[in-house]
């Protein structure tokens, strides 16, 4: 898959209260950008906690449940586009289905 755009999940991993997002953000990316998602069910799959979640959203758990991703995925061109990364108060805040 390719992932657009790496850079949302450093900015969020260098800030001082994110610095411990840095290495399971890190081995989530590592681990999409070698898989090849054809179908919802796919990312379930390999994330059974992930949230298939409408609009072609996916929530994902990161670093124990203390933060939340969440991509939308273009099945028929392998790209995952980082909506959102934050706390999940912040999650609680937007509305992940339009994201």
């Amino acid at each position: 898959m390719r992932i657009i755009a790496k850079r949302t999940l450093r900015e969020f991993w260098e800030h001082p209260a994110h610095r411990d997002a840095e290495i399971p953000l890190k081995a989530w990316y590592s681990e999409v950008r070698q898989a090849a998602w054809r179908t919802p069910a796919d990312v379930k799959a390999h994330y059974g906690s992930a949230s298939i979640l409408p609009n072609d959203r996916v929530a994902f758990n990161i670093g124990g449940n203390k933060y939340r991703l969440i991509v939308m995925i273009r099945y028929d061109t392998q790209m995952v586009f980082i909506r959102f990364v934050g706390t999940h108060a912040a999650y609680n805040r937007i509305q992940a289905e339009t994201i």
